[in-house]
């Protein structure tokens, strides 16, 4: 195999092509066209060529045509092109370099002339497909590292959040369900006007991502209250409260332990801490009411409530779907965002859907 670069010489004068030919024969493999159309077929077979020594004054269709073609194509844009002419003025020369000539060689040719600027426009066209080889590796291998950090994450996430379910066994499919939730409802206020400077695709991912962290701080609840089958005391209930708090700052000791701030930390965090405030400011840890509380919370607050209401749990058997949209509706405003309430309300059937694929 012939691993010489390949020159294209494009010229309607046979005298032309032949002396050029003769000249670079020795040094590349050399193919020819005698008019603009050729020189365009020419180019398209594969190998294509590396440089093309392309003749202003052609019949028919001239260089300028031939390079704006080229140009155009984004299979041949960048092979180099030099201009081969006896035409010598400096407004020609202009307008070749405005259309992506890369040099230009005046007739009569000199073989000196002609085999240095070859060689120099092919070294410089091989410096620059390394570097953009190189800078196509960087890029796959930045995506390829990005992707092993977001796996790295979501497992990490995954593994933290099963440390909850392994105390309650509900907590599994919870998390499944609240987790689509959470998107469905941050996807219906992307357009809304309090929203949309918020919540946009990167602000779903993270969302939906930092989720499942939402009850991590149940692991630090005895399992005499977290797994009790009856209602709990006044005393019990203050004890089950303290689960968002310990959530929060175990996601707070985790950020402490990175460089820089992971956003999907931060609104994992978020979540865990203000997930049961409610929108009139009765809710807890904090008492934060209407846009005191981060719209990460807003949306899980929702997302949990309609799950423990259409769900069995040790303490209560599972309410239709109709009852629990009842509930949401009813707290519209006093319990939850209205926005959002809207939004549920919305999608309402998507709910449904979600919450029947993961109930066992």
């Amino acid at each position: 195999m012939d691993d010489k670069n390949i020159v294209l010489i494009v010229d309607d004068e046979p005298v032309n092509l032949s002396v050029s030919t003769q000249i670079l024969i020795n040094h590349y493999q050399v193919r020819v066209a005698n008019s603009g159309q050729r020189a365009l077929d020419v180019v398209m077979t594969t190998p294509k060529p590396d440089i093309i020594l392309l003749d202003i004054m052609m019949p028919n269709m001239d260089g300028y045509t031939v390079l704006n073609q080229l140009k155009a194509n984004p299979e041949t844009k960048d092979i180099p092109v030099i201009f081969v002419t006896a035409m010598d003025a400096i407004t020609d020369e202009e307008y070749g370099f405005q259309l992506g000539v890369v040099d230009y060689i005046t007739k009569p040719i000199r073989p000196a002339i002609l085999l240095a600027r070859v060689k120099a426009q092919l070294t410089l066209k091989q410096m620059n497909d390394f570097l953009l080889d190189k800078n196509t590796y960087l890029e796959a291998e930045i995506n390829r590292r990005m992707q092993e950090n977001l796996t790295i994450q979501n497992v990490s996430i995954r593994a933290l959040a099963h440390l909850a379910e392994t105390r309650d066994p509900e907590t599994g499919e919870h998390i499944m369900r609240t987790q689509s939730f959470v998107k469905i409802l941050a996807e219906g206020l992307q357009s809304h006007p309090r929203f949309k400077e918020v919540i946009d695709e990167k602000y779903i991912n993270l969302v939906t991502r930092s989720a499942p962290l939402h009850d991590i701080g149940k692991v630090g609840i005895p399992d005499n209250i977290l797994l009790k089958p009856g209602a709990l005391t006044e005393d019990e209930w203050e004890i089950m409260k303290t689960h968002a708090a310990i959530g929060a700052k175990a996601i707070e000791q985790a950020e402490k332990d990175v460089d820089k701030p992971l956003e999907f930390l931060s609104l994992a965090k978020e979540i865990a801490h203000w997930h049961h405030e409610k929108w009139d400011g009765s809710g807890y840890p904090d008492a934060l009411a209407g846009e005191q509380i981060p719209i990460a919370a807003r949306l899980m607050t929702l997302a949990d409530v309609f799950d423990a209401l259409t769900t069995a749990r040790v303490y209560k058997k599972a309410f239709s779907f109709e009852k629990a949209q009842a509930i949401i509706i009813e707290g519209k405003g006093t319990h939850f965002d209205p926005a959002v309430v809207d939004v549920f309300l919305q999608r309402y059937e998507q709910f449904v859907t979600i919450a029947k694929q993961y109930i066992s």
